[in-house]
């Protein structure tokens, strides 16, 4: 780099003012040869600033400018100024270097990919070559995001007390829920570490040693099989507490999620948050971790149909299990009886052992079960329901968990 060192990122020349001295480092995103004009764009971690060189650029340096190509590793230094041409493009759209200095610190062969975002690359070939995929702008800011978000949490931790300690990661086997990664000893032929799927055991250790708010990033690794939400080792923000009950944990998990959305987004989150029991999110859900904006909540209408004379729904009832419905509102001239038939062979998947239906159009009612009850049950079926003309209602009588699914 000779005598050049980095004075700013791409986006800090922001701050600066019109004829200050840049020097900035990145890769080259892309060249742009307009004869007797030539852009650089340079990346870094920040973003991109368009490097300039003209009539007034120095001709030994204007032609080193020509022969960079994209990917090629630069340090340039010049003045800043107003782009003639401006653009919302970037965030630096208003901004360029009139470049004086430049240094191609490594040139780049052509890549397999281009590296910028809205491409679509095969994932084995992201993979192979994660160096180039992750200085694509969308995967760079993910991860300073990541970064950013861990510092966020740490302020927030520390500021309440807790301390962040480091608990071992070659430990003793312990029953957990999943497998455990092995590491043989060396020291101790035929005896093995695991490496830990959490800290629960030391961070109990800690509550006993006095250290009444503990904290961790902590690594943890499960030997299990690959799900869109699960990976073979992921870190957690693992936190314990003494001296406190459940509305504490709580209002503490609040405010770290306050912090995190206000410093990282700029969104503001109104506290407390909506709350509710395991039972209340089962009996509304079937899931203890439900997504709150899917609308098809179920509805128990046991209590409706206990003593109908439908038995699939009254033998249900009476062998310890319920009858569970969901309302799609509107959706009755949507659904074809074809339709409700590849909903019903769906639902076995799930071990249900078929789905009862009743749909509500203009031209009247239709039901695969109706027919078994009484106006009065029927009437108070579609009160607990809310059913109306336009509705079609679903409904699954089998064991709490089958409904539940």
């Amino acid at each position: 780099m000779g005598n050049l060192r980095r004075t700013h990122y791409a986006t800090e020349i922001l701050n600066e003012k019109i004829g200050n001295e840049i020097t900035v480092a990145g890769f080259v995103a892309r060249q742009r040869d307009l004869g007797n004009l030539i852009f650089i764009d340079l990346r870094d971690v920040t973003g991109i600033v368009q490097l300039a060189f003209g009539d007034t650029t120095d001709r030994a340096l204007f032609e080193k400018a020509k022969g960079v190509h994209s990917e090629y590793t630069l340090i340039a230094k010049g003045v800043l100024r107003e782009r003639s041409s401006k653009t919302d493009k970037i965030e630096t759209g208003s901004l360029e270097i009139e470049v004086n200095e430049m240094r191609v610190l490594s040139g780049a062969e052509v890549t397999p990919f281009e590296v910028r975002d809205d491409i679509n690359v095969r994932d084995d070939l992201s993979l192979t070559f994660r160096y180039l995929d992750l200085r694509r702008p969308s995967l760079t800011k993910n991860i300073v995001m990541r970064g950013t978000i861990s510092k966020c949490a740490r302020d927030y931790f520390d500021a309440n007390h807790f301390v962040d300690i480091e608990t071992p990661t070659l430990i003793k086997s312990t029953p957990e829920g999943a497998r455990d990664y092995l590491v043989p000893s060396r020291v101790q032929p035929g005896h093995f570490y695991a490496l830990p799927q959490s800290p629960q055991l030391y961070k109990q250790l800690l509550m006993l040693s006095g250290f009444a708010r503990y904290y961790q990033m902590a690594r943890c690794y499960r030997d299990e099989d690959l799900r869109a939400d699960r990976q073979p080792e992921f870190t957690q923000i693992d936190v314990e507490m003494a001296f406190v009950d459940v509305d504490d944990i709580i209002a503490t998990g609040e405010g770290l999620l306050t912090k995190l959305f206000h410093d990282i987004l700029n969104i503001d989150i109104t506290l407390p948050l909506p709350r509710m029991t395991w039972r209340e999110a089962m009996e509304r859900y079937g899931s203890d971790k439900p997504d709150t904006r899917f609308g098809l909540e179920l509805i128990n209408v046991s209590d409706c149909v206990k003593s109908c004379g439908f038995s699939v729904f009254s033998g249900a009832v009476q062998n310890g299990g319920a009858v569970r419905a969901i309302n799609a509102k509107g959706l009755a001239d949507k659904l074809s009886r074809k339709e409700i038939d590849k909903l019903a062979e769906f639902v076995k998947s799930y071990r249900a052992k078929g789905l009862a239906y009743s749909r509500w159009t203009a031209d009247g009612r239709s039901s695969s079960f109706e027919k078994f009850l009484t106006p009065e049950e029927t009437a108070a079926l579609d009160k607990a329901l809310g059913f109306e003309s336009g509705d079609v209602v679903f409904l699954v009588a089998d064991k709490a968990k089958v409904t539940f699914d």
